[in-house]
């Protein structure tokens, strides 16, 4: 597939800056792969397009504020962004000026400091962050929130960049199609159907830009993701039972796709599994997402559920719609 066929174009007051308030007065395009049909809701009738005996897949991972703005030793200014944390302690980083900083050299952000241990390329660094207490803490203290950088103003709430049922810290990136839900949108659903949890650490290079020509050139990094054997009891009756399946969020589908693909996986572990056209989909059903950047490996993700064409119809559709895209941007229900 050429990258250029996941090109479209886009208003910039289309995207959006600041998230719908509240959460869920969202808008949600709903698109039936059968049909055809399209319906324009408001994310909180949700509820009102499951079907009975539907399972909700959410990734309950949670966003660290892993942008710490730094000082070198000779005064000059310096950011780091956590990527993913390696086992050593070590974390893989963004960071910049990437070609000043060298081995060895420590950076100073108030509570929390970091040794950069070597470069690996591409803006990557490989490096050490030291904290008095945890780095948790530290983070808390002294890192921001790793807004896109379409978003041009931090929200006043940091906690409207973090879904509701955000648990497990680990994210350099918020999974977006989770961020329409409040709780009690979440408590409603869940009386009427199965909601279940699976984990995964959504890093930056899911949202990178594809610069190949070819979409299948593109190298895709792995990230780390955990099925509960709860969660995947669920899943696995929900199969059986020939339920379907409705993954909130691209990140849900890659677990799944991976966990409960062909062949399968185990349920812990990292997935670098390439969602493109063509894929034969083992587990999901329906999926809600947001509406993502142009030549992005998620938009090829989405095609490859809705179709080609079928996907360029509906993005020209949300534009016409005046929807608002991107991370706080409006939500699309495939089914």
């Amino acid at each position: 597939m050429r990258t250029d066929e996941l090109d479209y174009e886009l208003p910039l007051d289309l995207i959006a800056q600041r998230a719908a308030e509240p959460r869920d007065s969202a808008r949600l395009l709903v698109a039936d792969r059968r049909t055809g049909a399209v319906r324009h809701r408001i994310f909180r009738e949700l509820g009102e397009e499951l079907r009975d005996g539907d399972l909700l897949v959410v990734n309950d991972t949670r966003v660290l504020p892993v942008r710490i703005r730094a000082r070198r030793a000779s005064g000059g200014a310096a950011e780091v962004l956590l990527l993913e944390p390696r086992e050593d302690g070590a974390w893989e980083a963004l960071v910049r000026p990437y070609r000043r900083l060298r081995p060895g050299e420590r950076l100073d952000a108030g509570p929390l400091a970091v040794t950069v241990l070597d470069r690996l390329g591409e803006g990557r660094a490989l490096v050490r962050p030291h904290a008095a207490g945890s780095l948790e803490q530290a983070l808390e203290q002294a890192g921001e929130m790793p807004l896109p950088p379409y978003i041009t103003h931090a929200p006043d709430d940091p906690g409207r960049y973090q879904t509701v049922y955000a648990r497990h810290p680990g994210s350099a990136a918020a999974p977006t199609a989770g961020l329409h839900f409040t709780a009690s949108l979440l408590e409603d659903i869940r009386r009427r159907h199965e909601v279940v949890e699976v984990t995964l650490g959504v890093g930056l290079d899911t949202f990178r830009p594809v610069s190949e020509e070819l979409l299948e050139e593109h190298p895709m990094h792995s990230e780390r993701y955990r099925v509960s054997a709860a969660s995947a009891e669920a899943i696995e009756r929900a199969l059986a039972e020939r339920r379907r399946i409705v993954a909130v969020g691209t990140t849900s589908v890659r677990v799944l796709e991976t966990v409960f693909g062909s062949p399968r996986a185990p349920l812990d572990g990292r997935t670098s599994l390439f969602i493109l056209p063509g894929h034969r989909f083992c587990a999901v059903g329906a999926m809600i997402t947001n509406f993502h950047l142009p030549r992005s490996t998620l938009l090829g993700l989405v095609m490859a559920f809705a179709g080609v064409e079928e996907t360029r119809n509906l993005y020209r559709a949300a534009v016409a719609g005046r929807y608002r895209f991107y991370s706080f941007g409006d939500a699309m229900l495939i089914q």
